[in-house]
């Protein structure tokens, strides 16, 4: 195993499944400390925790916390720094994507996902950031629709707030770039996980994976490979990029 992320700290938000979990459990395996974050699932949490421990490089502990709440997150940086005193990185995974059309959507729905995929990240990196020192690491996600002229209309408050979230990678790269920490954003393209496939027929599904040029659709690891080498030293003159993941489902 390799250990080029040995004796650093990494918070992943929405960690206990799919692209969240695969990031943890890789970014443990080069030697890094690593906190599973979740909402509600605390025994899927605890299964990401327990396989990371068992492969004997980094450690994983896990801390429940709803990244939408600004208090929650400050409470995830303040139990990550007593359990193992220093955060050096940070990937802003967790989100949510409930598709509608625009007479379908409501207060409720738009606030939801403003306040989980927007308000949640940019004031989590808010409590992190005085935390971190030079070499430190923030990763955003996006998605690949801000691109797509594919784009369908039921996505138009999701993508709306992952194009949110790549402005605050472009700026914060300036600001906190000062400091030695770089900013980016991973932008996977149709990416085969629980939430993708919720409430998609198994045509939908098919068509999507028909759009890539190896017609498929990714996998976890297949991003969590791009995020390995983001927060690895290889990455240290990459900041404020916005890296697409996709295999050529938008380009």
């Amino acid at each position: 195993m390799s250990s080029s992320l040995s004796g650093k700290v990494a918070i992943v938000t929405g960690s206990s499944r799919s692209i969240g979990a695969a990031i943890a459990t890789r970014l443990a395996s080069q030697g890094a400390n690593v906190v599973i974050n979740y909402h509600s699932n605390a025994s899927a949490a605890q299964a990401v925790a327990d396989t990371i421990n068992k492969q004997g490089a980094g450690k994983a502990i896990i801390v429940k916390a709803n990244v939408a709440s600004i208090q929650e997150n400050k409470q995830l940086v303040e139990e990550t720094l007593r359990q193992f005193g220093r955060l050096d990185i940070l990937v802003l995974n967790a989100g949510i994507m409930d598709c509608k059309r625009l007479p379908d959507v409501t207060e409720e729905n738009f606030d939801s996902h403003f306040e989980t995929n927007v308000k949640g990240p940019f004031f989590l990196v808010q409590a992190a950031a005085p935390h971190m020192t030079a070499g430190g690491r923030i990763i955003f996600f996006s998605t690949s629709l801000t691109r797509s002229s594919g784009v369908t209309p039921d996505y138009v408050v999701y993508a709306a707030t992952k194009a949110a979230v790549e402005q605050f990678s472009r700026v914060l790269a300036k600001d906190l770039g000062a400091r030695g920490i770089t900013v980016n954003t991973v932008s996977p393209g149709p990416t085969d996980t629980d939430m993708f496939r919720n409430g998609k027929t198994e045509q939908q599904i098919n068509f999507m994976a028909g759009l890539h040029p190896q017609k498929r659709l990714g996998t976890v690891d297949e991003v969590s490979k791009v995020v390995s080498f983001l927060v690895g030293d290889d990455a240290s003159w990459v900041n404020g990029q916005t890296l697409m993941v996709n295999g050529g489902f938008a380009v």
